[in-house]
This record gives structure tokens, C-alpha cells and sequence, in this order.
């Protein structure tokens, strides 16, 4: 039947999401999901949505969402645009900013989304490599381009750029566009948020699925002076009016304003990982310097792709990347206490 399909997707290599197993018993490290659940204002906004109001559209604006954004970063409403996710952000990012005559530049290690949207716009890129400590070097990044992109912290390593480094890039670049993906850098990173008023060029992207325990919701949302958010927009209003249901909207606010919620499991987590990483070493791993969810780590004498399967057949998920440079790491997601402890059992039983 594939010869109904438009040629482009004979060409297309999907993004692979990791693994979302219908059995319950396992310990899921693999997917960088809050092992802590939302905050409880956040279960009661959504209980207060579900009624006869279901049957009338959601606000095509996101005003409530927005303003609740606004005044947590101080900005305006008009400098925030939302969306069902932060890949779908970033997808109408690519449409309305990212495709130029020059290529895209990104790390060669990084979100593997990145390409998967550039084969899908048509966006040519070029990737520019990280160096042998798995760091991005900002000096790398001045080159002839069309625009940047950037995760902060990155993914799959977790080590993460600090401001000054970003502004630097940022101010390297004055006629292209640079984006700012932070997804984890509630975490230990430094937002880019505050250099967003002196830089029309930076757009920042962030997410409510890791910090805020929102993945089963898709909320995103981008800062930038506003003809960044303005081309956002225009892209979104070509495709879906409405992207944020109902629901989304009220569990996103109340997500938004519960700050104290936020800041006890973003602290719990930092603690966990720090735990996580110590014991790691422990059992000899190289771990690099996290300020995600998650941990980067290689065993010296074990496969990656090999110690992936192991635990997987002992219940417990983590990520592995069949990718050059990356393929003895694993990438573990911070869970709770317990989780990591029987992580850390199993590590230790196989490397016995």
C-alpha cells in the first residue's frame, strides 16, 4: 500500500519514543518521566473541567495559560506562545524559523528529533560534533549557518551550558535565529529566559511534561520577543486552531501557579540524582555531570547494549543509543529512592 504515499515519506526515519510497556511491574528509567505525580491543585483543576463544558472548544489563545506564564517569567502575554507538547513547539519552530538557505546547526549528540524534523521540513543541517568530555563548545558554533539549535541541558549527555556561554552564542549570531530547547533545566541548568528581552534573535522552549509531573498532558510553551512568536503563531493557525484541549489548559495553570509543589519534587529529584550518580561510580561507571532528570554513564567493561538487555530482562527499563560515540551509555532516568536502589542491586549483581 506504500504506493499511495507522498515521496517524502518513503524518505522519513521516524522518531523512536522510548519504551512505554503495558505491564506494570517494571521499573521505567527510560522515558525521563516525573516519578512523582502533579501537584494536587492540578487533579482538582481537572476534575473541575470535566462537564457540560466539554462539548465547546478550548480557548484558541491559551489566555489563562499564558498570563499564568507571564507572570511567573515577567514577561507578556505576547511574548509566550503554547502548544501540545514541546515537540510540537519545536516542530512549528522548524516550519517558521529553522528553514533557511544556510544549514541548521545542532550537536552531533543530542535529541534525535532534531534530524527527524529536518528530513519532515525539508531544513538542511549540519551537525557540529560535541568534544571528548561530551561538551558543547560555543566557539564550534561560529560558522556560516542559517540558524541554531540547541537543547540546555542537552540529551541525551545532561551536562548543560551556562548562561554566559549561551549569551555569548546568542550574541555571535545577531541575524539568525537561535533556539533554546529546556526541557530539563528546571533541574540544575540556567534558563536562557532572562536574556530573552535583549536578544530579538533567542527563542526559548519549555516543557510542563518533567518538572511540572505533566507528560500525559503535552503542554510546551516558547519565550521570545514577539515577531519570533508572532511567525509561531501564524504557523499554528495554518494547522490547528486548537491545540491545547480543555483539560490541558486548566491542569497546566494550576501546574504553573502551585510554585511550592514544583520546587519539593524538583528538589527531591536533584538529591535522588546526586545519590544515583555517587552510586554509579561506585560500581565504576563514568558518569557525566548531570543537571537533568537523568544520568549519562558507560560501564568500562560491559556493552551498553548488553547491560540494557540485562536489566530489562530483570524488569528494569533505561535508554540505550545504537549510535557511534554513544553506544556503551545508558541513559537512566531519576526515579524514586527505591527504584534506584534496585537499579543499583541489579548493576551490581551482573557486574559481579
Amino acid at each position: 500500500m506504500s504506493r499511495y504515499w507522498s515521496p517524502i515519506v518513503h524518505a522519513l526515519r521516524p522518531y523512536v519514543p522510548g519504551e512505554q510497556p503495558a505491564m506494570g511491574t517494571v521499573v521505567k528509567l527510560n522515558t525521563n518521566e516525573n516519578p512523582y505525580g502533579p501537584s494536587p491543585r492540578v487533579i482538582a483543576a481537572l476534575s473541575a473541567e470535566i462537564g457540560d463544558g466539554l462539548r465547546l472548544y478550548p480557548d484558541p489563545t491559551a489566555t489563562r495559560l499564558r498570563d499564568a506564564l507571564a507572570a511567573r517569567y515577567g514577561l507578556e502575554r505576547e511574548e509566550i506562545f503554547v502548544g501540545n507538547g514541546s515537540d510540537e513547539v519545536l516542530a512549528h519552530g522548524f516550519q517558521a524559523l529553522l528553514r533557511h538557505d544556510a544549514p541548521l546547526l545542532f550537536p552531533d549528540i543530542t535529541y534525535s528529533f532534531y534530524p527527524t524534523y529536518c528530513r519532515l521540513y525539508g531544513v538542511d543541517y549540519r551537525e557540529v560534533p560535541l568534544d571528548g568530555e561530551m561538551r558543547v563548545r560555543v566557539a564550534d558554533y561560529r560558522q556560516p549557518c542559517g540558524a541554531i539549535i540547541l537543547p540546555n541541558p542537552n540529551a541525551p549527555t545532561g551536562i548543560a551550558l551556562a548562561r554566559t556561554e549561551v549569551e555569548a552564542l546568542v550574541a555571535d549570531h545577531p541575524d539568525q535565529v537561535v533556539v533554546l530547547d529546556e526541557a530539563y533545566v528546571d533541574f540544575g541548568g540556567e534558563s536562557a529566559v532572562p536574556l530573552v528581552r535583549s536578544y530579538p534573535n533567542l527563542m526559548v522552549i519549555q516543557t510542563l511534561s518533567k518538572s511540572r509531573s505533566l507528560a500525559g498532558l503535552r503542554v510546551g510553551f516558547a519565550i521570545g520577543q514577539r515577531p519570533l512568536i508572532e511567525a509561531l503563531e501564524r504557523v499554528k493557525d495554518s494547522f490547528n486552531s486548537y491545540p491545547l484541549d480543555r483539560l490541558a489548559l486548566a491542569g497546566a495553570v494550576a501546574a504553573v501557579e502551585d510554585e511550592a509543589w514544583f520546587e519539593q519534587n524538583r528538589d527531591r529529584i536533584v538529591a535522588s540524582r546526586d545519590r544515583l550518580a555517587a552510586a554509579l561510580l561506585g560500581l565504576g561507571f563514568e558518569v557525566l555531570p548531570s543537571a537533568a532528570n537523568f544520568v549519562f554513564a558507560r560501564h568500562p567493561g560491559r556493552p551498553g547494549a548488553t547491560l540494557a538487555a540485562e536489566l530489562r530482562n530483570r524488569g528494569i527499563l533505561v535508554r540505550h543509543f545504537a549510535r557511534d560515540r554513544i553506544a556503551d551509555f545508558l541513559r537512566i532516568t531519576v526515579g524514586t529512592d527505591a527504584d534506584n536502589d534496585r537499579l543499583i542491586e541489579a548493576l551490581r549483581t551482573l557486574l559481579r
